[in-house]
């Protein structure tokens, strides 16, 4: 055994605030619920963090039995958001009517199911310009992950993969570079893992979590969302300037060619999905081990 699970986290609706679990069901394009939800823009362009840090603010709430095994929304389920200054806002959980064409994530567009007219005034009162709330088309849209890194895997609005793994021990070497420590959710991963050493997840490329097994398919790569405080929506410099010191690809991979980019935390695909019908027992619970099958020997040599 190399770590246990510490923490499980979600993310319902893309670059909005999270939502920690204890156990969550698994799903070839993440756990279930995660990153179903975009908020795009006039254009159909997802709106996130990075342009719009005030979704950090955002909160979201599912009803708890969203998470149980083989449950399945009625007329009277509906997703919760809260945000300063805004009344709350009911999203149905029940599959909505209308569709929005022209959605985009990066490279990936197609059409989505729109929730309407309030939620899309919702967001665009408190973004302050146009916005649609719209629901990944899982009936007729599929989204490939990157072909030459883990082929016949999918997402749905995720930025790049399925899961993202992170350990504790990353995080408190991190902080011990900062003047102002900082929480996990400025990482936003789906596994938290705690009791290997600092950026030991580098290495795995191959691990079984609850006798599911996940490929370590490529580090990380990380945007300007970890300098965003997540409860005030404001960025700063200090992480942005502690990662490039000791997590860029010049200090990690000074053999292979420079991408100018900084790395922390493990992206991964449940590598069963491919193979085993999704169903019942399919979850991973905090606290449950986790165990190497196969790793590289250093950063230098894992895919990034």
């Amino acid at each position: 055994m190399a770590a246990r699970v510490s923490s499980i986290f979600i993310y319902p609706i893309k670059s909005c605030r999270g939502i920690s679990l204890l156990r969550a069901p698994i799903t070839a394009t993440g756990f279930r619920w995660d990153r179903q939800w975009v908020v795009v823009n006039a254009k159909g362009r997802a709106c996130t963090q990075r342009v719009e840090p005030r979704l950090a603010l955002v909160v979201v709430e599912l009803p708890s039995e969203a998470f149980i095994e083989g449950w399945e929304p009625t007329e009277s389920s509906y997703m919760v958001l809260k945000a300063p200054g805004m009344n709350v806002l009911k999203v149905s959980l029940s599959k909505p009517h209308g569709t929005a064409d022209g959605v985009s994530v990066w490279e990936w567009s197609g059409s989505a199911l729109d929730e309407g007219d309030e939620a899309s005034q919702w967001f665009s009162d408190f973004l302050g310009k146009p916005c649609r709330l719209v629901r990944f088309n899982t009936a007729s849209e599929t989204r490939p992950v990157e072909p030459e890194y883990a082929p016949g895997h999918k997402v749905l609005f995720s930025d790049m993969y399925p899961y993202m793994l992170l350990s504790q021990g990353s995080l408190d070497a991190l902080n011990e570079l900062l003047n102002n420590p900082i929480p996990i959710n400025r990482f936003r991963p789906n596994i938290l893992v705690d009791g290997c050493e600092p950026f030991a997840e580098d290495l795995w490329t191959e691990i079984r979590i609850n006798n599911f097994t996940f490929q370590g398919v490529k580090l990380c790569s990380r945007c300007k969302v970890p300098t965003i405080n997540q409860e005030t929506g404001i960025a700063g410099p200090e992480v942005s300037e502690a990662l490039k010191a000791f997590r860029s690809d010049t200090v990690l991979r000074p053999t292979q060619k420079r991408k100018g980019k900084v790395y922390f935390g493990q992206n991964l695909v449940w590598k069963d999905s491919l193979t085993v019908a999704e169903g019942k027992g399919k979850v991973i619970k905090v606290g449950d081990p986790v165990y190497v099958l196969r790793k590289v020997s250093s950063a230098n040599e894992a895919a990034a």
